[in-house]
């Protein structure tokens, strides 16, 4: 019989969480108290927020539903260990959908990750390898979760960092986001030591350590994270527009494209255009833009023309090898 209230709590809370009905007979034998318990137990998580469903009957069921407000969970060993996992290997190689609030979640958890669990999960990691695309860097998640521990924290963040010709500096800064941009991570940060806003390869970062010193946030020049690394990226490399027309809805190819690449302006019902600037190579784009899984037509530049019609008869001469 579990006579400590709080703990009984979280042991009920973490039945009611599987997603089944449980009757309330089976509640009180689980957790060694009488049905008159349970139903106060279930009464006080409600009152905390969690929305437990009760069904009528001769043994009367609770079901854990779907409420208006997101309450803290409880995760068992194996789930809290799979979800480390899952977040450690989306984060360390920036893969798409793996964004800003994925990093703070895994920041969160592996804080409160007892030692046990620790290992189980570097244990994991170090046996397994995430197929990711592209020519993303791979980065250490304890990188990443000191960054974005320090961003939801508002705190001074202190590391070493290596600028694409090699030097080597020590930065200061109160950092405002990260960003993935779907192949690598930044850290949109305000560089105290220069007094200006700037963007750091994630990947290119060691020895981050939070200062601990807290700080008021400052106004970014753009608004927002995302734009200010676009055109921090077209700033510092050679660019190009590109113009494509595709045979599918707007919203269609929107979800089939990262958002750094531009969002498809509708033609009509069945087409949209893509209009956009880019310091992406035409190789990549063009890989990008069959990924759509539509038709389309390339516009400009010519460039990009050349390349996805080599790439085309590339793919058709490997289709045709393999037929023969």
């Amino acid at each position: 019989m579990t006579t400590d209230t709080p703990a009984r709590l979280l042991q009920l809370l973490s039945l009611l969480q599987t997603p089944r009905e449980w009757p309330g007979g089976e509640l009180a034998d689980r957790l060694g108290v009488s049905r008159r318990t349970v139903r106060r137990d279930i009464d006080r998580l409600r009152e905390l927020g969690y929305p437990v469903q009760a069904t009528k009957g001769s043994d009367g069921g609770y079901r854990l539903v779907a409420g208006t407000a997101m309450p803290p969970l409880v995760l068992d060993d194996e789930e809290a260990v799979a979800i480390a996992v899952g977040l450690r290997a989306g984060a360390g190689h920036a893969l798409e959908g793996v964004d800003e609030a994925s990093v703070r979640a895994l920041a969160k958890l592996e804080q409160v990750l007892p030692g046990r669990l620790r290992h189980r999960v570097a244990t994991l990691q170090a046996a397994t390898t995430p197929l990711t695309s592209g020519d993303g860097a791979s980065i250490a998640p304890e990188t990443l979760t000191v960054m974005a521990s320090t961003v939801a924290g508002r705190e001074r963040l202190r590391f070493a960092y290596r600028a694409g010709d090699g030097t080597e500096s020590r930065r200061l800064t109160e950092p405002y986001r990260l960003v993935s941009t779907g192949r690598r991570w930044y850290l949109v940060a305000y560089d105290l030591d220069r007094e200006d806003w700037r963007t750091f390869r994630v990947d290119r970062v060691s020895e981050p350590f939070a200062t601990g010193a807290r700080f008021a946030p400052r106004e970014l020049p753009t608004g927002d994270a995302a734009e200010y690394l676009r055109q921090s990226m077209y700033r510092r490399q050679e660019t190009y527009e590109f113009v494509v027309t595709f045979a599918a809805p707007a919203d269609f190819i929107a979800a089939r494209l990262p958002k750094w690449v531009g969002a498809p302006e509708p033609i009509d019902d069945r087409t949209c255009r893509l209009r956009a600037t880019t310091g992406d190579a035409v190789e990549w784009m063009a890989v990008r833009l069959a990924m759509a899984d539509c038709e389309f037509t390339v516009h400009e530049p010519a460039e990009l023309v050349q390349c996805v019609r080599d790439l085309g008869g590339r793919l058709t001469r490997a289709a045709a090898a393999e037929a023969n």
